[in-house]
């Protein structure tokens, strides 16, 4: 099963409500995630907060983007 999103929704504390195709919801956690590589820019909350949808999973205006099916693994349902 290939997994799209076609929502995502930033919130405080660096968590992402995100919409999968299917129309599940689940919650992933960024905060493991702010002190690797390109990722670590988006500790700039006003860049963080730049998140949305393209194509089938998500980006950021500094172009570091997420795989649909890691965020899907490493997410929670809400």
């Amino acid at each position: 099963m290939y997994l799209s999103i076609v929502d995502v929704k930033p919130d405080a504390d660096y968590l992402l409500h995100l919409t999968f195709e299917s129309g599940e919801k689940r919650l992933f956690d960024m905060k493991p995630y702010l002190n690797t590589g390109i990722f670590s820019e988006l500790k700039d909350v006003g860049l963080f907060n730049s998140v949305k949808v393209s194509f089938d999973t998500i980006v950021w205006d500094n172009e570091a983007d997420l795989d649909p099916e890691f965020l899907y693994q490493e997410s929670s349902v809400i």
